[in-house]
């Protein structure tokens, strides 16, 4: 499995914008325009439909070799076979996910400033969301974080940052030039006429 670190582009398939039964065809455009790992964001699923989707997606990413990340359900970890799960800032702490999701798992924090950021430190997650860096219907009660706060992050977090939050194809090199390295991509890639073209020239923009 491919190692956080070398990670840049962070894919959601998301159930607002794909229905469950197209959820392994976009996991495989997304994967074959190279996204470096997954989530599955289902918000309003019910327990056994995400499982299904998870089921579905999990040998995708294996075939891949990329980490294939639950949003929301450490405790379903295990059962679906992902390798880890993501909470949000009110959702639990990191160590709580972890007991749920299992001692091998990946866990990531959602962060909303550098305060927030700072303080994931004593959690030590496997790595954070920032964000959001632009306003977005999927946070909209979020005060978007200033670009100019990129740099202050990324040298203030020991672990991966991938910041997140209305970033597109057509503001991507903004944000790197910012001091990005990671970064999180939902509606421009699902949405997109060709998601695998979008996921490949997305990820060209970014670093390494």
């Amino acid at each position: 499995m491919k190692p956080l670190a070398d990670c840049r582009l962070y894919g959601i398939l998301d159930t607002g914008y794909v229905p469950p039964d197209r959820m392994e065809t976009m996991a495989r455009a997304l994967i074959a325009g190279g996204v470096d790992l997954l989530q599955l964001r289902a918000k309003v699923e019910t327990t056994d439909a995400i499982l299904s989707m998870a089921r579905g997606i999990v040998p995708l990413c294996r075939g891949a070799g990329i980490p294939f990340i639950l949003n929301d359900h450490p405790a379903l970890v295990r059962e679906a076979g992902a390798d880890g799960a993501h909470v949000g800032q009110e959702d639990m702490s990191v160590a709580e996910a972890r007991k749920l999701a299992g001692p091998d798992a990946l866990i990531g924090k959602s962060t909303h400033s550098l305060g927030q950021a700072r303080a994931s430190i004593a959690e030590q997650p496997d790595y954070i969301g920032f964000g959001p860096l632009f306003v977005t219907p999927t946070k909209p009660d979020y005060t978007p974080i200033r670009i100019s706060d990129l740099g202050a992050v990324h040298q203030l977090i020991p672990f991966p940052i991938f910041c997140i939050g209305g970033i597109r194809r057509d503001n991507l090199a903004r944000v790197v030039a910012g001091g990005a390295r990671r970064a999180v991509i939902v509606s421009d890639l699902l949405l997109a006429p060709d998601p695998a073209e979008q996921a490949s020239a997305c990820r060209a923009l970014l670093p390494g």
